[in-house]
């Protein structure tokens, strides 16, 4: 017997494929599933969930966003450790998620796509292994900071001793005592100079721009706190919540308007600063821009550890790579047996280098030649029934990407319901509610932190940052239901 729609009518089984089994993938799985969708494949080009969890490996990792908050709501965990829990427990939430919810059986291991083209009214997806299938909707959960970026450095490949990037650490290289070179000083540099300081033989950080730094205190919660947690999930839940009132209405405005959250967060930067006792030392960490212009760093041990005496911050220009080590700008060899590369990512290529082909030719480079661009950080004018989870636009720098994923899940489950009740058969935003989307925007970009003068990671080719400009509620609140006037229907 046909199961029936929410309007009465037979209900339409879609086929979905997702991109990606990490934090945003298996929320987008999860989501399909307790709607009652059961022909859902998730892909996975490596052989494990967790996405960036799984590939960040680096001594010191941790999460910079509460853990209580960095969590599923539907899923609180009252098991974290301590306030910003370590990479590995952080693994272990997702894989265990998976598990509870059944998403393995959904996921395709060791399946990287290559190409998807739209046409017939149906996404026909390639593997890099030629395998190939088709779908009613493609999903694309790949995530933000996945394609590590290396730095341009002459003589690099010269360098005899190990060399790796830090989301490809190699642990089979020994690290104690050694002579290691740290390039980059971002949140990840951070991170590894606060777990390398006290191992390291000696530890040199070269770098090119000094960053402000957020003293986030990251106590342990005890054993009491743990079971209490367990005993009562009310209590759980209402963590979540409160910590979720501390980061929206703290950094999550700080970041995108004037006001007492800005001077706040600006003079808890400062006087962190004040703990590095040697003035020149300060002064070389002193950077030339305002807090949070760039993603803000949280960290409560870094500054301890960068004023151990095994510790150097090296700010010379890097010259070229040696045999023997580094040679900066003024001439100085410093010789390494160890080069890490805390270098970042590409953030701007999302689900790139997957080859995305719409209806009447036009490919997903025709669309973003000017830079990335969305539609309600969701979906892609000419690509139906196409929709990103982590794409342009959404609110990465001042929200838990976790709830930011839930949110973009929900939104788009309920055009896969109207699918369902046969209100529709593809879906695409219009171009002219795009356009003004982006320009709303454009707008409001002057009255947030990330324009005041610092080049970032965040900026797209038109100098812009390519984040969301307003606060983490308008977000959910834009995305709380589809506006159907703003899109292309076909029934």
């Amino acid at each position: 017997m046909a199961t029936r729609s929410h309007n009465g009518g037979p209900s339409r089984t879609p086929t979905v494929a997702i991109v990606g089994a990490g934090m945003s993938g298996i929320c987008m799985g999860i989501k399909l599933a307790q709607a009652g969708v059961d022909s859902f494949t998730i892909y996975e080009k490596a052989q494990r969930v967790g996405g960036t969890w799984r590939e960040n490996t680096y001594p010191g990792l941790e999460c910079d966003v509460p853990s209580r908050y960095y969590s599923y709501s539907f899923e609180p965990n009252p098991d974290w450790s301590r306030y910003y829990s370590p990479g590995g427990e952080i693994q272990e939430y997702f894989e265990g998620v998976a598990d509870r919810y059944g998403m393995h059986r959904h996921i395709r291991f060791g399946k990287e796509v290559e190409r998807a083209d739209y046409a017939d009214g149906r996404w026909r997806v390639q593997m890099r292994d030629g395998e190939q299938t088709e779908v009613d909707f493609l999903i694309s959960a790949c995530g933000v900071l996945h394609h590590p970026r290396y730095p341009d450095i002459p003589g690099l490949d010269s360098f005899a001793g190990e060399t790796f990037h830090s989301a490809r650490w190699d642990h089979s290289v020994p690290l104690e005592g050694r002579r290691i070179g740290l390039v980059g000083t971002g949140s990840t540099g951070v991170q590894i100079t606060c777990g390398l300081s006290q191992s390291a033989g000696r530890l040199e950080i070269f770098q090119r721009t000094a960053q402000w730094v957020f003293p986030g205190r990251n106590p342990e919660y005890s054993a009491l706190t743990r079971r209490i947690m367990r005993r009562f999930p009310a209590l759980n839940r209402l963590s979540y919540r409160l910590w979720q009132k501390y980061f929206e209405h703290l950094l999550g405005r700080a970041v995108v308007q004037p006001g007492w959250q800005r001077r706040l967060v600006d003079g808890l930067c400062r006087l962190n600063l004040r703990t590095v006792r040697d003035p020149l030392l300060r002064a070389k960490l002193t950077p030339d821009y305002d807090p949070m212009c760039k993603r803000l760093v949280v960290s409560a041990n870094f500054y301890q550890a960068v004023q151990q005496p095994n510790v150097e911050v090296v700010t010379r220009a890097i010259d070229h790579v040696e045999p023997e080590g580094i040679v900066t700008s003024d001439g100085k060899l410093h010789p390494l047996d160890v080069l890490v590369l805390a270098t970042g990512f590409d953030a701007h290529a999302y689900l790139r280098p997957i080859a995305l082909h719409g209806p009447g030719g036009i490919t997903l480079d025709d669309a973003w030649r000017d830079g990335p661009r969305a539609y309600r950080t969701v979906a892609i004018p000419g690509f139906p029934n196409f929709f990103m989870l982590m794409g342009p636009h959404s609110p990465i720098g001042n929200q838990s990407l976790v709830i930011v994923a839930e949110t973009q899940a929900d939104y788009v489950m309920q055009l896969i319901r109207m699918f369902m009740d046969g209100e529709l058969s593809s879906v695409a935003p219009s171009p002219e509610a795009t356009e003004a989307f982006n320009q709303e925007m454009r707008a409001a970009m002057p009255a947030t932190i990330w324009t005041t003068g610092c080049n970032s990671w965040y900026l797209g080719k038109d100098g812009l940052p390519e984040l969301w400009p307003f606060t983490p509620e308008r977000h959910r609140e834009m995305l709380r239901e589809p506006a159907l006037e703003e899109l292309e229907l076909n029934r």
